[in-house]
């Protein structure tokens, strides 16, 4: 801060107003104990846009022309985009080992070679990338049309996975054998492989844009890892609600290790596998 600006405060009026704002806008919900981690967090916008106060860079994140692309930047300040491949281990070992096979059965049951799998809050698209890897070891997919959709409602991380282009610390746990098979060297970097990166289509979408959500393909599984504990309770339903109603019959659902559907909603089934619980629409 330069020695001439004035201090900026948040008032307790203009926090409210700005924190429902947010919420309306993409779900993200700061309680009353955050009023100083938004301010800290917002006041770099507010003078880059040569605001005199916070309530002023509120009307125009409610008005103003560029209010869509500045609501975007605030999701990119006040989320955090952590992620690496193979997260979650024994989550993937439950995918892998326990959930791929039932719905396989399933399916062939029915005589439908379809797998659909959506990876909802991708961020740099480590998470989409992983499943793809492990359908492609899956030998019992050939002949199969496999489509991982996978969405996030930041454009810049949207940007990145795309590209598929990742640093040594997306590899943390990655066993050796998928970076030697996946992966190719790239001005000291790794790129991911085309073969995987066919089977997954990354696009922009809001989780409170139900309109959109309604427009997406039946899905058999979902990853949402990570992502609701930003939300309240009335837009965690509504998030999950919309999840129950994309997911075939027998679908499943796979949240973060520290998200549960407890007193959100009764529609699901918890499943207790071997290796992790997994929600279960009946």
């Amino acid at each position: 801060m330069m020695l001439n600006e004035p201090l900026l405060k948040l008032s307790e009026e203009e926090y409210c107003l700005i924190r429902d704002l947010i919420r309306d806008y993409c779900g993200i919900y700061f309680d009353s104990g955050s009023k100083f981690l938004l301010e800290k967090r917002l006041m770099g916008q507010v003078r880059q846009h040569q605001l005199a106060s916070f309530r002023d860079y509120f009307y125009f994140l409610k008005y103003g022309r560029g209010r869509t692309e500045e609501l975007g930047v605030i999701v990119e300040l006040l989320t955090t985009n952590e992620t690496y491949f193979f997260r979650e281990d024994f989550q993937l070992r439950a995918f892998r080992e326990e959930i791929i096979p039932e719905v396989v059965a399933a399916k062939r049951k029915e005589g439908q070679k379809e797998l659909r799998i959506w990876s909802a809050g991708c961020s740099t698209g480590e998470e989409p990338y992983t499943l793809a890897m492990m359908v492609l070891e899956e030998k019992k997919f050939a002949g199969w049309k496999v489509e991982i959709f996978a969405s996030d409602i930041s454009h810049r991380v949207l940007r990145i996975a795309r590209k598929g282009v990742y640093s040594k610390s997306s590899f943390r746990v990655t066993p050796e054998r998928y970076v030697k098979e996946y992966f190719v060297p790239l001005d000291g970097k790794l790129k991911i492989r085309d073969e995987v990166k066919k089977l997954v289509n990354f696009s922009y979408l809001n989780l409170l844009n139900a309109t959109k959500i309604k427009l997406l393909p039946k899905m058999d599984i979902v990853f949402c890892r990570n992502v609701l504990i930003y939300f309240d309770h009335q837009v965690k339903r509504k998030v999950v609600e919309s999840f129950y109603d994309l997911l075939t019959t027998g679908g499943f659902l796979l949240l973060g290790h520290a998200e549960s559907l407890m007193n959100v909603v009764t529609s699901f089934k918890l499943r207790h596998f071997r290796n992790d619980l997994v929600y279960q629409k009946p």
